[in-house]
């Protein structure tokens, strides 16, 4: 007997993909969204969080208010009658921007009223005899049909802990998220992505993040010739954000003045050899009103020795 199935998937291009290998049967629901980034609430489906994002996202990334109505809330209406699917089958990635909207999801779900119908995941990551990481849409296809042949089943406990974790994103204490860091789950890279999250806080010496500081270590390791080739530099060694083109987009423009282009190569400016060597902080320079989740950025700061974060 076939199962009645909903897949979850992390984006368009997943979804074409699998559609092409006529991989799965059932239906698909592409979450297109980037929580990550933005201020959110704990239900992603009521009317106020819609127009908090859709606020958000015009501000910011000139997305149309239209578009998120038939990219993403659309797309919610296929699980107002969740109870007709005999199982439900996540498709999300290894990285912090994945695994936000992973959780969210989850949490939807829950509220649905998913406890009694299995949730599976198909997570990529770590391939055998590779170095690098590698998202769902770089896998060959054998190596795609083999992850979804060996997809999880998420206990009852991953459910609570992803909707748990998604509470405490919501809520404007990011400290308590550094208490879940070490929880066992089946979630293979969550500690790993919640890592990542805290230290996107700025660091207390410099007032900026990890991945700032490592942008402009680049710049000044490598022989890189302008902002072109840093942005591919970045996108490919940027570790657990699985940031695109459009988030990268914003990071550097808040780092230009610690940067210089002269007529061969791009170089720190003074500022931003001073900000490396973790001489002098700019947090005063950098401030802005941007949220992760239901935090201010620069309401708390992390210290580097401790990885902890201080509220200010």
């Amino acid at each position: 007997m076939t199962k009645n199935t909903l897949h979850i998937t992390n984006g368009d291009t997943l979804t074409h993909r699998i559609q092409e290998l006529n991989l799965v049967e059932g239906e698909i629901l592409t979450w297109r969204e980037m929580l990550c980034e933005g201020p959110t609430e704990i239900k992603v489906e009521t009317e106020n969080s819609i127009k908090k994002r859709k606020a958000f996202l015009k501000k910011y990334y000139r997305i149309p208010p239209t578009d998120y109505e038939d990219k993403f809330v659309s797309q919610l209406k296929k699980i107002e009658t969740l109870k007709k699917y005999d199982e439900v089958i996540l498709w999300f990635e290894y990285d912090l921007f994945c695994h936000i909207n992973m959780i969210a999801a989850i949490s939807l779900l829950m509220r649905k009223g998913i406890a009694d119908i299995p949730v599976y995941l198909v997570c990529s990551g770590r391939i055998p005899h590779e170095k690098k990481l590698y998202g769902l849409g770089e896998l060959s296809d054998i190596q795609l049909k083999e992850h979804y042949k060996n997809k999880i089943l998420l206990t009852i406990d991953d459910l609570e802990l992803a909707e748990y974790i998604w509470t405490l994103y919501c809520e404007s204490n990011p400290k308590k998220i550094a208490s879940q860091i070490k929880k066992n789950s089946s979630f293979e890279y969550l500690s790993i992505c919640l890592r990542a999250h805290l230290q996107r806080f700025p660091n207390m010496l410099t007032g900026l993040n990890v991945l700032e500081h490592n942008i402009l270590e680049m710049v000044d390791t490598y022989q890189i010739k302008n902002i072109k080739q840093l942005m591919g530099y970045t996108l490919e060694y940027q570790g657990y954000y699985g940031y695109g083109d459009m988030q990268m987009k914003r990071v550097f423009a808040r780092l230009f003045q610690f940067l210089d282009q002269t007529k061969d190569r791009l170089q720190l400016s003074e500022r931003g050899k001073l900000a490396l060597q973790q001489k002098k902080n700019f947090y005063n320079t950098q401030i802005l009103d941007w949220y992760y989740g239901g935090v201010k950025k620069y309401d708390y700061l992390y210290n580097n020795e401790t990885h902890t974060l201080l509220k200010l």
